[in-house]
Formats: C-alpha cells, sequence, structure tokens
C-alpha cells in the first residue's frame, strides 16, 4: 500500500514537470501566444474525445444541464488563463512568469472572503504578506529592466485571476462528472473561446513555422494531457495541500528548465523574492 502511495505521488510530481515545460515551449515558438493555445487545447480535446465518447458514453445523460454551462464557462477562463500566460513569457524573465501566474490560491483565497465570508487565519495572512514581499522584490528588478517586464508580470498575475475561476468553478463541477468528461467540455470550451477571439482579433490560424505546430502538440500533450489533467486526477486519491505544494515546484523545474536551455539566469534579488514566493504560498496552502 505505501509503494502505491508513493507512486501516486510520484505521478503528480511528474505531472508538475511536464505541465512547466509549457513556459520553454512557449519561449521556443514564433506564433502569437493565442494560436499556441487554441491548438493546445484544441488537440488535447480532440485526444480525449474517443475516450469520453466510447468509455463514458453514458454519462452524460446523468450530468445536470447547469454543469454544461458551467463547464462551458471553466472552459472560457482557463482559454484566457492560458492567453494571459503565454503572452507574459514575451515580456518578461521565465522565472517571474511561472511564479506570479502561480499565484492562483490567493484569488481563490480573497473570493472565498469576500463573497463566501470565509476566514483567513493569522498564519494565512502570514503566508499572503511573505508571498507579497517576494513578488514586491522581484517587480522592483523587472521595473528597473529595459524590457517591458512588468506588463509581463501584470499579464502573468491576470492569467493567475483566470485560473482562480477556473479552480472555483471546478470544484463544482467535479462533484457531477469524472476527470476526462469535465477536462475534454473544458478544453473543448476553451478551444472555441480562444477561436473566437483569434478571429476579432484577425490572426491568422495557418501559415507559421512548422516548429509551431509541433510545440502545440507537445503543449497538448505534455503540458495539457500529461499535466494539468494530473491535477484533477491526483484529487481524487491525495489531499489538496499536497497537489498545491506540489505546484509549487512549477516555478523551480521552469526556472531550471530556462537556465539550461536559454541560460537565462535570474538576478539575484528575484532568487530571493522566488524563494520568499514560493515559501508564502505553501505555507498559506497548509496553514491558510
Amino acid at each position: 500500500m505505501k509503494v502505491v502511495l508513493a507512486i501516486r505521488k510520484v505521478i503528480i510530481i511528474l505531472g508538475v514537470l511536464f505541465a512547466s515545460c509549457s513556459a520553454v515551449l512557449v519561449r521556443a515558438s514564433t506564433a502569437p501566444s493565442m494560436v499556441l493555445v487554441f491548438y493546445r487545447v484544441l488537440i488535447a480535446s480532440l485526444m480525449l474525445s474517443p475516450f469520453v465518447l466510447w468509455k463514458h458514453d453514458g454519462e452524460w445523460k446523468n450530468i445536470p444541464r447547469k454543469m454544461y454551462v458551467l463547464s462551458v464557462l471553466s472552459g472560457l477562463f482557463l482559454g484566457l488563463h492560458f492567453s494571459a500566460y503565454f503572452e507574459s513569457l514575451r515580456h518578461t524573465s521565465i522565472a517571474s512568469s511561472v511564479l506570479f501566474a502561480d499565484m492562483e490560491v490567493f484569488f481563490v483565497a480573497f473570493a472565498m472572503l469576500v463573497f463566501f465570508k470565509e476566514k483567513i487565519s493569522l498564519k494565512g495572512w502570514v503566508g499572503i504578506g511573505v508571498t507579497f514581499l517576494g513578488s514586491v522584490l522581484i517587480a522592483i528588478v523587472d521595473a528597473g529592466s529595459t524590457s517591458n517586464s512588468l506588463f509581463g508580470d501584470a499579464l502573468a498575475l491576470s492569467a493567475a485571476a483566470f485560473m482562480s475561476v477556473y479552480t472555483m468553478i471546478g470544484k463544482v463541477c467535479r462533484k457531477y462528472m469524472t476527470t476526462t468528461v469535465y477536462t475534454f467540455l473544458v478544453y473543448l470550451s476553451a478551444a472555441v473561446t480562444v477561436l473566437l477571439l483569434l478571429l476579432l482579433t484577425g490572426a491568422p490560424l495557418v501559415g507559421y513555422d512548422p516548429i509551431n505546430y509541433l510545440i502545440a502538440l507537445g503543449l497538448a500533450v505534455f503540458c495539457t494531457l500529461l499535466g494539468h489533467s494530473i491535477y484533477s486526477w491526483g484529487l481524487k486519491y491525495e489531499k489538496a495541500s499536497f497537489i498545491s505544494t506540489a505546484k509549487m515546484l512549477d516555478p523551480v523545474f521552469a526556472s531550471s528548465l530556462g537556465i539550461i536551455i536559454f541560460r537565462e539566469f535570474p538576478p539575484p534579488l528575484v532568487l530571493i523574492g522566488a524563494s520568499l514566493v514560493i515559501f508564502g504560498i505553501s505555507f498559506y496552502s497548509k496553514h491558510g
């Protein structure tokens, strides 16, 4: 039994590693961010469709209509999350982008505080304070750079806000549908959302270097199906606190890959800020 539990934890950590690869894949691409998002979620939904239609065909009639609407809404926010996150990587460092994009837990916490009057413990506020301090240190460094890093940081932070809405809706929907059906609906909805945005902006869907389509395939297989979907799978077997803590490895993995592949070394102050952010989010996840 202990071996099985250990294997599940390893699978979840591998899921974090696969998800963290999205930062370096996006950085290596030349296509617009929303184009990559569109192909990522479209390919993921197409890959899931045979399993959904064959293995879960009897589940559809038992799902309340409201859950279909919420799943579509969840996919909308997931599409916005990926779009904002991918675009942030064009303007700021991998370390800053991933760290700010991983702050969804605090948006969830404040939403629960404002709308549901859930209290945040003293230790929870300590975690929030430490994370805020780390964010300020990173922002100070980015503000002093010659690039548009602060704009990238803001985009990454908005990506965290979009992800928090996706997470809160998902907690409701997952009570009524399996991971496979829910993620299929969400990815398909995200694809439609981003497609509409692309049509509105007039961005072409084709005509890019072939490497971009291979990157989109990698994003769909590794970062989505073997990454984000693993989080949903893991919630059935592990505590949410473990999942949240494991996800804190995301900026560590992503930054390490950035150093190895792009020789992108974060400044010392960013490393200090990143350490504070990771500690603060982890501390809040355990005690908030």
